[in-house]
């Protein structure tokens, strides 16, 4: 990551008190908003933290520099080790509820940030670079029989797909589907590649 800016730190906003890893989780979704709506340069370890309710020493503390938490916010591999956590015949419906879990529960979406990142070009290809590696190539890995690439990355489109439908119908009738009901309707289309 080239331009990393160093990090003020004078006259910190005050912590709100959190209990244990929340103020570590609320870093995260904080920063994974702030990376993906704004270029890398307009974001600040302070406005994190402000948006976060924690203090920017609190942000340091647990990531370091603003390119280490960007570097952490890039990492898919976690998501993808919890999307691929099913046995094949089960794998569909598994990345449904998990995706339609992860945003009500969580309140954001394992894979989305890659689509909104508006950051420079190094940023955008470090992103795509890291999903293609860890989320595409992961998929790929999994899958039997023949076109096993090109099935990941249709896989990869639905599952974005569903992850941007979920949020730009935040009060539609997905609001109100039990993530079970989402995945009867859902999962067949993801199976299907699944299987081949």
């Amino acid at each position: 990551m080239t331009g990393g800016q160093a990090i003020a730190t004078a006259s910190p906003a005050p912590a709100v008190p959190a209990e244990a890893g929340s103020g570590r989780d609320a870093i995260l979704r904080a920063a994974r908003r702030a990376f993906t709506q704004r270029p890398y340069a307009e974001v600040t370890i302070r406005k994190i933290a402000a948006d976060a309710g924690v203090s920017p020493s609190l942000v340091v503390k647990h990531f370091g520099r603003k390119e280490e938490l960007f570097n952490t916010v890039a990492d898919f591999g976690p998501a993808a080790a919890e999307l691929l956590d099913a046995p094949l015949d089960a794998l569909g419906r598994h990345m449904v509820v998990t995706v339609v879990t992860h945003r009500r529960e969580l309140k954001s979406d394992p894979l989305l940030r890659v689509v909104f990142s508006l950051g420079n070009q190094d940023e955008r290809s470090l992103l795509r670079d890291r999903f293609h590696e860890q989320v595409t190539d992961a998929l790929t890995a999994r899958l039997p029989g023949h076109d096993r690439a090109l099935r990941a990355e249709l896989l990869a489109g639905l599952l974005l797909g569903l992850g941007a439908t979920l949020g730009l119908h935040r009060e539609g009738a997905g609001a109100r589907a039990t993530p079970e009901h989402i995945a009867d309707l859902y999962a067949p289309a993801l199976q299907r590649l699944i299987t081949g």
